[in-house]
């Protein structure tokens, strides 16, 4: 199976319950349900849906939450309050949350399923072909990577040209790989186009419905629900912007984005600070190639100033794994002497005691150097990005 990236952007994520009220409106079949936040909220929830059969789902940004422990199924409103209690409050640990796993403070408690099949679908930009593709198998409730490792033939990809959209021909290709026949294939052609008019228009990069299911009626029913939204256009989209659940991102990551920085935290001990995503991948790998890793992803953009760069470095050291610090910075946009300044002013407000590498490079880079050399600082500067990963990694080690 090809790895799919997402063109670049950086991803909002939503719950699960927000995803199928956001699906739901484009027409897409769901089951009834209701997001609660205390025992009591669940109960109620319990009640007005009707049962016999429920199912609770802890809403977290991950998914493994069923082998965790966080999804159980229920028949009775005794039962849910004690599911509920057990559940609210844990911190699940799965494959996607790391270690540290995420605490629980949402959950879903919606309407038991009879189930015949499950499925597997998304839809997700693709970089390699510049398309939205839709990703379909007929083995669903599994990961699907385990699925692509071991049984790849069951698996199909399909990228839609922008220019036709879904065509029958797509319907065909999928019902085949999904097994669907007789009246459950004729509903995927609708299926499949409320999916993909969600898609379109709400810019989303992944809809992912693992499982699909195929009822005990024939009827298709999109079990369960992860959507992702490109950042760069949430601004067209309040409605979606509003779904956004800060006790779910690292604290770092949203600091930075009030100042306008992209941050991603990463397990490393080199602390850096760029400008330009391109860059910044090219300074990770040169790091891992010197024998270290990079703590984090920092792109500062090309419209820095002493105050975003100040910020960059207070997020950089907030992380307790960051033994040292390379800045490396490209001026074209972005003027090598107002980095200097903000590396200065930071270093010093900042009291920094880690070794710090800057490489500098492109417009003012002379004014930029005599800022660094004249502060007084123990700035160690860099020729090139090859000399200054040589230079970080020995000063941290």
């Amino acid at each position: 199976m090809p790895a799919f990236s997402f063109g670049g952007c950086v991803s909002m994520n939503i719950h699960e319950h927000q995803a199928k009220a956001l699906l739901a409106e484009y027409g897409v079949p769901v089951p009834r349900g209701q997001v609660a936040f205390s025992v009591d909220e669940a109960v109620s929830a319990a009640k007005e849906l009707g049962g016999p059969v429920y199912v609770v789902k802890a809403q977290i940004h991950a998914g493994g939450r069923g082998k965790a422990g966080g999804v159980k199924v229920v028949k009775s409103l005794d039962e849910i309050t004690d599911v509920a209690g057990e559940i609210l409050g844990r911190t699940l640990v799965t494959h996607q949350t790391g270690p540290e796993g995420r605490e629980v403070r949402r959950l879903y408690v919606e309407d038991g399923c009879d189930i015949a099949d499950e499925l597997y679908l998304s839809m997700l930009v693709d970089r390699g072909t510049s398309r939205v593709t839709i990703i379909a198998s007929s083995e669903g409730g599994m990961d699907i990577e385990e699925v692509a490792a071991s049984q790849p033939e069951k698996i199909l990809s399909l990228a839609i040209d922008p220019a036709t959209g879904l065509q029958p021909y797509h319907m065909r290709r999928l019902a085949g790989i999904l097994g669907l026949s007789g009246g459950t294939a004729k509903q995927l052609p609708s299926f499949l186009h409320s999916i993909f008019t969600a898609f379109t228009a709400l810019d989303a990069s992944l809809v992912e419905i693992n499982p699909l299911v195929v009822t005990g009626a024939g009827d298709l029913l999109a079990l369960d629900a992860k959507m992702s939204f490109d950042d760069n256009a949430l601004y067209r989209h309040p409605n979606v912007m509003e779904l956004r659940d800060l006790s779910e991102e690292d604290p770092a990551e949203v600091r930075a984005s009030e100042f306008d920085l992209n941050y991603i935290k990463l397990n490393g001990e080199i602390g850096c600070m760029v400008n330009g995503a391109g860059l910044a991948m090219a300074t990770m790998d040169i790091i891992e190639l010197n024998g270290a890793s990079p703590a984090n992803f920092l792109d500062v953009g090309g419209s820095a100033t002493t105050e975003r760069v100040t910020e960059a470095f207070k997020i950089i050291l907030s992380d307790d794994n960051v033994k040292g610090i390379l800045v490396n910075i490209f001026g074209g946009i972005m003027r090598c002497d107002i980095i200097a300044e903000g590396v200065v002013s930071a270093a010093r407000s900042l009291g920094l005691d880690k070794p710090l590498v800057v490489r500098l490079e492109g417009t003012n880079v002379e004014e930029g150097k005599k800022i660094m050399a004249e502060s007084g600082l123990s700035i160690i500067p860099a020729d090139n990005l090859a000399d200054a990963a040589t230079k970080i990694v020995a000063a941290i080690k």
